[in-house]
């Protein structure tokens, strides 16, 4: 009874932390306002020159950093079930790097903001296909036989857009650069990604607690009547959708999938029905943060929202390892 307790009481916890970082993103940046102006427009009391700033341009980058940053940490945390791996990430299977391809084309090409991420959308759905047809093979599914077919459709990923990099003009290229280390500025249309995080949550969460038994073995979770198969199609799937609209949406901003779970894991336990909502709490709340910080810290310069969450994940996750060593 105590740990349910201390659970929800962390799911509070992780709510509130996401409305202040929210709020904080709403009031912060180079042209100043106070708490009573972030109500008054959200209130939709609030015109001129600040109330457009707030409601037009901070608001939905405001809403792309949380979303996709809860998108990246509860497809994290599938992941870490799905392959019962620790260091399993949203990126692991190859489909950032699909997507990497696509975007990274259509910015070679010059075009539109709607079309990259079109581009990058078409090619995380392209690699998520090929890494689930060749892991199955001959109709087998292991959780090594998938890791590998999604390490090695990654660097094949990998070198494709090394070569584009290499072949892009000097005005292509800061945009390239900008997109594979995580951008948020660009995210002008986050509505469509949110309504993916709130559907994902809602078709995972009735799961949770067949993925409490699948986290303890494939062998004991078919004991105890679960379909693993379907659930384990299911959790590829899903994983596989949220990280795509993550990175169709900002770019690929890395370690907040890897991290958040862990450090959420350690607070909650490994209970999914909580696991899940707090890790997507955390992430969003974690991803707000480093996207207002990535904007103020040296402005008028914006730098990308991903050096500051790899800046922030690396010490956290050796820190993990010296003190949970096993």
């Amino acid at each position: 009874m105590f740990a349910r307790k201390s659970a929800f009481l962390t799911l509070a916890l992780l709510l509130l932390a996401s409305v202040c970082t929210f709020l904080l993103a709403l009031r912060a940046g180079s042209l100043d306002a106070a708490w009573g102006d972030v109500f008054a427009v959200l209130g939709g009391q609030a015109d001129g020159t600040l109330g457009v700033v707030i409601r037009e341009l901070r608001l939905p980058r405001a809403v792309a950093a949380f979303t996709s940053g809860a998108l990246l940490a509860l497809s994290g945390a599938l992941m870490q079930v799905l392959l019962r791996n620790p260091l399993a990430d949203p990126y692991v299977l190859g489909i950032s790097g699909g997507a990497a391809v696509g975007a990274l084309s259509a910015i070679l090409l010059g075009a539109a903001t709607w079309m990259v991420d079109g581009a990058a959308f078409a090619g995380a759905a392209l690699a998520m296909l090929v890494v689930f047809g060749l892991s199955r093979g001959d109709g087998s599914w292991t959780q090594t036989r998938l890791l590998l077919t999604g390490v090695i459709v990654a660097a094949g990923c990998g070198a494709v857009v090394v070569f584009m990099l290499v072949m892009a003009t000097d005005t292509r290229i800061q945009s390239m650069l900008f997109w594979l280390t995580g951008d948020v500025s660009g995210a002008a249309r986050p509505w469509p990604a949110l309504a993916v995080l709130v559907m994902g949550l809602l078709a995972t969460l009735p799961f949770a607690r067949d993925l409490n038994v699948l986290a303890r073995g494939e062998l004991s979770a078919r004991a105890l009547g679960v379909r693993t198969k379907a659930l384990r199609l299911l959790v590829y799937l899903m994983a596989s959708l949220l990280t795509a609209t993550a990175v169709t949406l900002v770019g690929l901003v890395g370690f907040v999938g890897l991290i958040v779970p862990h450090l959420v894991r350690l607070a909650t336990g490994n209970d999914q029905r909580i696991l899940l909502p707090a890790s997507a709490l955390a992430g969003g709340a974690l991803l707000t943060l480093a996207d207002t910080a990535a904007r103020t810290l040296v402005a008028p310069i914006q730098l990308p929202v991903g050096v500051l969450t790899a800046m922030i994940g690396v010490p956290v996750f050796l820190f993990l390892l010296v003190r949970h060593p096993r």
